[in-house]
């Protein structure tokens, strides 16, 4: 029997804000959560640090010394999408599953680790073993309410929270979940993640004008590279039948979901796109909507000049030119795992609200990436049945959701 999976709760922690209310409305007022970054040295100067949030605060100091970062994320992002979903304070069972990906783990944890060794100290701290692992967050959430049923923590590079999110959904569409608390989180401003991606070329490192604000630029003509942000998101999805027995509110429903690697590099895309093409026809099939049925799409847009233009190239092929496309990395910047996880939440409220936030700092559109229709300078209102979060990340993982309006 088929089983209707609905999204009844969101959670999300931007460069912008703490909470979803605030990101959507930075997103769609075009404010930029990207900015100079203190106390770091290197080639890299510039990200997206949610400074808003205060793990101390929230955990207080010896408990925030349990997680990582990225873990605090995590736990604060699932807490909002409960009590969105009116689960807050009902603890969870074993009909409720767990799946939150990483990209990078508790990268903050290892080099705190590194730092004391090469300082001279004998040992690090206690909480390191279970601190650094890619699994930390999902048990850190898993536990936070209880939640005792199926629990996952995917790390498929740039594509994790879209990974996550379809997966989730797959488990209550078996019959194997009936609750799944689905996203990721990533905390990766740290001195050895900047660095490197530095390194590879995948990053933007300054620009002419010095505003940090608009340092990342999809689908531009003079784009330079991603710019790296922390941020977590994390959906309650649930059956359609167990949100009708509590009585919730669905925002919106998972239609589709797939997934395909290129097999091609451990960075770059194929350029062919026809891996990524593959799975945005998977997931419409499954979804059963033609392309012509979508209304808005999410794309991964990191404003690194290959990426983009693939991208664009796939979308164009796919859809055609009227479909609005938007990446709002413009604005967040690239939150690594955490990214596909949020760009969900984006696709639910563009369903729920009928505005479709732009792509930032877009001024002149390359013209390798001119086949499509990127919303740019302003938000745009357009009613939406169905919208597409695409993810595509580094080692050729290419995801794909299809969601639906309510």
């Amino acid at each position: 029997m088929y089983r209707r999976v609905v999204v009844t709760g969101m959670g999300v922690i931007s460069p912008q804000a703490t909470g979803l209310p605030g990101t959507w409305a930075a997103l769609v007022e075009g404010r930029s959560g990207i900015r100079v970054l203190d106390n770091v040295t290197g080639p890299i100067r510039v990200g997206g640090p949610a400074d808003h949030f205060d793990g101390d605060a929230v955990f207080g100091f010896r408990d925030a010394r349990q997680y990582d970062r990225y873990g605090q994320l995590a736990v604060v992002a699932a807490r909002e999408a409960r009590a969105q979903a009116g689960l807050a304070g009902i603890a969870g069972d074993e009909r409720w599953a767990t799946v939150v990906g990483t990209g990078l783990g508790g990268v903050a944890s290892h080099e705190s680790a590194a730092r004391a060794l090469a300082a001279g100290r004998r040992s690090v701290s206690a909480y390191t073993s279970v601190t650094t692992i890619p699994s930390a967050a999902t048990a850190a959430v898993a536990l936070d309410c209880g939640a005792q049923g199926p629990a996952f923590a995917p790390a498929t590079a740039c594509a994790t929270g879209t990974d996550a999110i379809g997966l989730a959904a797959d488990l209550i569409r078996a019959g194997r979940a009936d609750v799944a608390l689905a996203g990721a989180a990533d905390a990766p401003l740290s001195a050895v993640t900047l660095s490197a991606f530095a390194a590879v070329g995948a990053a933007a490192l300054g620009d002419g004008d010095g505003d940090p604000t608009r340092l990342c630029r999809p689908f531009a003509a003079d784009r330079t590279g991603l710019v790296i942000g922390e941020g977590a998101a994390v959906l309650v999805l649930e059956s359609a039948s167990s949100a009708r027995r509590r009585g919730a509110t669905p925002l919106a429903e998972i239609l589709g979901y797939a997934a395909r690697n290129d097999a091609h590099h451990l960075s770059a895309p194929a350029e062919d796109g026809v891996v990524a093409t593959a799975a945005l026809r998977a997931a419409l099939r499954e979804a059963r909507v033609p392309p012509g049925g979508v209304g808005y799409i999410n794309a991964h847009g990191t404003g690194t000049v290959r990426n983009d233009r693939v991208e664009a190239r796939v979308l164009a092929g796919v859809f055609g030119d009227a479909t609005p496309v938007s990446s709002t990395k413009s604005m967040t910047g690239h939150l690594m795992g955490a990214t596909g996880a949020v760009e969900a939440a984006v696709c639910v409220q563009a369903l729920r609200t009928g505005i479709l936030p732009a792509t930032a700092n877009c001024d002149q559109v390359d013209p390798d990436c001119a086949g499509i229709d990127i919303i740019r300078g302003q938000a745009r209102s357009a009613p939406v049945a169905v919208a597409v979060s695409a993810s595509f990340g580094f080692g050729g993982y290419n995801a794909v959701l299809v969601l639906g309006r309510c």
